[in-house]
């Protein structure tokens, strides 16, 4: 049976007259990717503050590390790294300095500190970068040096909560191939995150939330193969309520979001030839995704 890092069993949290997480349960294997996805108000980062001690559960049992949370979150969080989802760079200090600093978080000499510095630089690609002040940095290089500071004292557990928020294509991508080197060498990641295809690429197993409650866990790919498991046609431009009754026939099932139809079809082909007279429609065939599980469960598509 593999180790448990995270655990989380029957955990709420309610603000006032909200209940933010609502008995919520997950564990997290040693040395896997474990992601909560889910839209921005879904309860990811409340979860992600409960895990490192910040916010008590209002009912439930955490453990973390083999440590109970909140009871002995100090103890846990020596172990642990963590990349907030929004930047606390200091903007005056150079990018050596910023490692500097928080190594003394963790009771690191400053020679421990500067003995690991190099290899920190090195994995976040900012060796020519290290005297340069972190206001003059760009985006992707505030967020490696934030994913570098969170391993300044090599972490069993690493907690990112939207690591790639802001980003652009190519600087995602980048974080992305730290993250996976970081999982090849052992370390275990609790990831929060919207983005379907940083899921898909990173997450061994997920939970999909929704309003803090869980919709869905396991594997990406088979919640794909079991929530949707064919093709799917998006089709936009004409009266929704009157395509499904062209296609219905040739559908396993017909979702509509706001403009769009979606189409989910073993038969692909049939449903083009259903609509090859309709010059006015834009159609687009794909392989179904984790957006596609969300709308399936939820009934809508999942947006910011």
């Amino acid at each position: 049976m593999a180790a448990i890092a995270i655990s989380l069993i029957d955990v709420t949290k309610t603000y006032i007259d909200r209940t933010v997480v609502d008995r919520f349960s997950f564990a997290v294997e040693k040395g896997e990717c474990f992601g909560l996805l889910g839209p921005n108000g879904a309860g990811k980062s409340t979860i992600a503050r409960m895990v490192l001690g910040m916010t008590p559960p209002d009912a439930g049992k955490i453990t973390v590390l083999g440590a109970p949370v909140p009871a002995q979150a100090r103890l846990a969080r020596a172990s642990i790294g963590v990349v907030p989802q929004f930047d606390d760079l200091d903007q005056e200090f150079t990018v050596r300095e910023n490692l500097l600093v928080f190594g003394r978080y963790f009771n690191m000499s400053t020679h421990q500190i500067e003995a690991v510095i190099p290899s920190l630089l090195e994995f976040a690609r900012l060796e020519s970068k290290a005297d340069a002040r972190v206001a003059g940095l760009s985006g992707g290089m505030k967020r490696r040096l934030m994913l570098a500071r969170a391993l300044i004292n090599d972490p069993q557990l690493l907690i990112l909560d939207e690591p790639t928020t802001g980003l652009d294509p190519h600087a995602r991508h980048l974080i992305w191939e730290r993250l996976r080197s970081l999982l090849a060498r052992g370390k275990t990641i609790l990831l929060t995150t919207h983005f379907m295809e940083e899921a898909e690429r990173l997450c061994d197993r997920l939970c999909v939330l929704e309003e803090g409650e869980k919709i869905a866990e396991g594997r990406p790919q088979g919640l794909i193969d079991e929530q949707i498991g064919c093709q799917v046609i998006e089709i936009n431009g004409g009266n929704p309520h009157e395509l499904r009754a062209l296609i219905k026939t040739c559908a396993q099932r017909i979702e509509v979001s706001g403009e769009t139809l979606f189409c989910y079809s073993s038969a692909p082909e049939q449903v083009r030839i259903q609509l090859r007279e309709r010059t006015d429609l834009r159609l687009l065939q794909r392989p179904p995704n984790l957006e596609d599980v969300f709308l399936r469960l939820t009934g809508r598509e999942m947006k910011d």
